[in-house]
């Protein structure tokens, strides 16, 4: 509701008075505009097309693990207490999560009339945009081909928000289930280990899919340079204004008056200049003062409503019915594997010995974050050889690595590192040494300090001191500890 508040603020603050020779004019005839991204639409058609599909398989997952807990409750509490299982769980579970699935797979066609719990203000103007190219074609100069496009993407999105509307459905009957069975459950003094483990892996099944339907809502709200530079260009038309005013989906709940903007649809309603007079004389008649003091409230009313909309998020905004979870939840969980990934770059300098020039290794990697303090990843670095000191620099290929390594957070920004790695270095030629090998393995374990960076490039900055516990093995041995400085894209 907050967040529609605001929306509405937003909506009402910057709507201006339209006379009713412009409105007029606007509808008579629409402007046409040049070097509109006709990419946009096969953009938005498959982003919807997509995240339908993602949203669709993975409420399906969950639906599926839900109804297994859901039977294994009933199997298990059926030992205890019959009656009492007979009673909580008198519908098949499993018929119930899955016509569920069924239904959100074929509602396709439902009317929009809930963004959720969260107003979405790009998803808005997005379908705002279709709808008008759709409703004026001639905008764009659009041909046959185009506008079948306009239409397919309008559609499709259309859609995809049904579903995300149902999804709000099934996240409510899910959390309520889930309090309805922890109910039950609560009655018991003295429950085995077995049906509170659970009913625990039940609750977080059902916090997940809450927090995965809004970072679903979230990639919907998330806008980009295309729509940006439509939006840019349309809003240059009266018409479109005209058009969001009475379409857009804040017209839609609270309405615009018949004939807003003209004459007759002004009759009885005060213009801004009048609620702006009205505030100014009662501003007036506060003293002196009552400027600066009005001003302070305003300001201390932000404040508050900031450190209000923070706490919210750090709960996961957007829930309806949200609870603090009685678990430390992992925010990787509700996320992709490609955004779960992370690329690095780090560099190792090694002073030159009596069989290896001094060098430098350049690695990359990528790593996969399991959960918020723990991560794994795969690496591969190349050696460059400078020559034995600055009097004889020598540019030289002197090998190459594999890399795996892992990353355990101990306090903040302190983590404890560990890896193995297999390192190619060539020999010196001239020497006869028969017990020496080009590939040495090394096995490291050290400590890492992470820096976060304000850079368009890198993100943090990864400092290590590792301790190569194999290198004592080594033939020739090598130096046995490590100082890497790393940078994650």
């Amino acid at each position: 509701m907050k967040f529609l508040l605001a929306g509405l603020l937003a909506y009402l603050c910057v709507m201006p008075k339209i006379s009713h020779a412009q409105l007029q004019g606007a509808t008579d005839s629409v402007e046409k505009i040049s070097n509109f991204p006709n990419k946009l639409f096969a953009k938005v058609n498959g982003s919807s097309l997509t995240l339908e599909r993602r949203l669709e398989r993975q409420t399906d997952r969950y639906l599926k693990q839900m109804a297994r807990r859901e039977k294994e409750l009933q199997a298990r509490l059926s030992k205890i207490d019959s009656a009492k299982a007979a009673s909580l769980f008198s519908n098949n579970p499993g018929q119930q999560y899955a016509a569920m699935a069924q239904n959100l797979r074929n509602d396709s066609s439902h009317k929009v009339s809930s963004m959720g719990p969260q107003y979405l203000p790009y998803a808005d103007s997005t379908q705002s945009v279709l709808g008008f190219l759709n409703k004026n074609p001639g905008v764009l100069n659009a041909n046959g081909g185009l506008q079948a496009k306009m239409q397919a993407s309008l559609g499709n999105l259309q859609q995809l928000e049904s579903k995300m509307q149902y999804t709000d459905v099934i996240n409510q009957y899910i959390q309520s289930r889930n309090a309805q069975v922890e109910q039950a459950l609560n009655q018991y003094s003295h429950l085995p280990g077995s049906i509170t483990n659970l009913m625990g892996g039940y609750k977080k099944e059902a916090y997940y899919y809450a927090q995965q339907v809004q970072a679903y809502r979230s990639m919907l709200n998330d806008p980009d340079k295309m729509m940006q530079t439509a939006l840019t260009l349309l809003n240059k038309l009266p018409a479109f204004a005209s058009f969001m005013k009475q379409n857009g989906f804040l017209a839609g709940i609270f309405g615009v008056p018949a004939g807003y903007g003209t004459d007759q649809g002004m009759v009885g309603l005060q213009s801004r200049d009048q609620v702006l007079s009205m505030i100014q004389s009662q501003i007036g008649s506060g003293g002196p003062n009552a400027a600066s003091a009005l001003q302070g409230s305003l300001q201390n009313a932000s404040k508050e409503i900031t450190n209000l909309q923070n706490k919210v998020s750090s709960l996961g905004a957007g829930g309806g019915n949200m609870e603090m979870p009685d678990f430390k939840p992992n925010s990787q969980k509700t996320k992709t594997i490609w955004q779960r990934l992370q690329y690095g770059l780090n560099l190792q300098t090694q002073q030159s010995t009596f069989l290896f020039p001094l060098t430098t290794d350049i690695g990359l990697s990528v790593a996969y974050k399991i959960n918020d303090k723990n991560d794994i990843g795969l690496g591969a670095s190349y050696k460059i050889g400078w020559g034995s000191d600055f009097q004889h620099i020598q540019l030289s290929s002197q090998g190459a690595g594999l890399r795996s390594f892992a990353d355990i957070q101990l306090k903040k920004s302190f983590y404890l590192s560990t890896g193995f790695e297999y390192n190619y270095q060539p020999l010196i030629t001239t020497l006869k040494i028969t017990s020496i090998t080009s590939w040495t393995r090394s096995g490291l374990i050290g400590l890492s300090k992470v820096v976060s960076m304000k850079s368009k490039v890198f993100s943090s900055t990864k400092v290590q001191i590792l301790w190569d516990f194999l290198s004592y093995y080594q033939i020739p041995v090598q130096q046995p500890f490590k100082f890497r400085v790393g940078y994650t894209f």
